[in-house]
């Protein structure tokens, strides 16, 4: 008969806090047990295993630099510094991991062109104070690219060169002009040989379409018939055979 009383359940509730939710509950149990191992050369062998353990579970963390310096922070955080190993690095405290980062201070000045962006500004004021012609024309050209790119995105037609140089020369006081004509394809325009009436048109052309499937299917129905009749006569042949003898 089945006790309920023999077998105990865990729940969370009954859990210790779970100190970093990244490594998941076993990762902590295994800290727990290393903080009893008594022998100091066993317990810096498992905390080296832990480690790699840690980072298998974590693949993200190696595109961060010095993500095994991460690893063993993260092993003295889950231990509550309490873990007495050999750490290839220098060991944190509690005040350094748990300090908050300064405050990340908010631009507090506005783009003069609201629909070009911030980092286009950026881009026209370095234009402007280049002192080579050529790199000068360059950044030009691809200012003006980069204009007609985003005009053509939010818009459903092309915006013309005219205005594009228009607005250019506005923006910098006619000190940037550009020389090249900044191609940009528009999304809705599509070729005509390219169109799906025009593939369809050129396919039945070539391998019949509709017109070969409608003959071929009544020419098997042709067929069909024909072998039903064989058939019908080889049945009445059965029977006059039968009727004979």
């Amino acid at each position: 008969m089945y006790n309920s009383n023999s077998v105990s359940m865990e729940y969370n509730t009954t859990r210790n806090h779970l100190i970093m939710k990244e490594y998941g509950r076993h990762i902590q149990k295994m800290v727990e047990y290393l903080l009893k191992i008594e022998d100091r050369n066993e317990r810096q062998k498992n905390a080296n295993a832990v480690i790699e353990l840690m980072g298998f579970l974590n693949p993200q963390l190696k595109n961060i630099e010095d993500f095994r310096h991460k690893l063993w922070d993260h092993l003295f955080l889950i231990s509550d510094f309490k873990l007495d190993v050999d750490s290839p690095y220098p060991i944190p405290t509690r005040e350094e991991l748990q300090e908050k980062p300064a405050p990340l201070p908010y631009p507090k000045s506005h783009p003069k062109f609201n629909h070009l962006g911030k980092n286009i500004e950026n881009v026209i004021n370095k234009a402007l104070k280049e002192e080579n012609p050529e790199k000068k024309q360059g950044f030009a050209n691809a200012i003006a690219y980069y204009m007609k790119l985003t005009y053509s995105n939010w818009h459903k037609e092309l915006v013309h060169d005219d205005s594009i140089q228009s607005e250019l020369s506005s923006i910098t006081d006619g000190e940037l002009e550009f020389n090249n004509k900044p191609f940009v394809k528009h999304r809705n325009e599509v070729p005509v040989e390219y169109g799906r009436s025009g593939n369809r048109n050129q396919y039945r052309k070539n391998f019949g379409g509709r017109d070969n499937r409608s003959g071929g299917g009544s020419g098997n129905r042709d067929n069909r018939n024909r072998n039903s009749g064989n058939s019908g006569n080889r049945n009445n042949n059965n029977r006059n055979f039968k009727k004979r003898y």
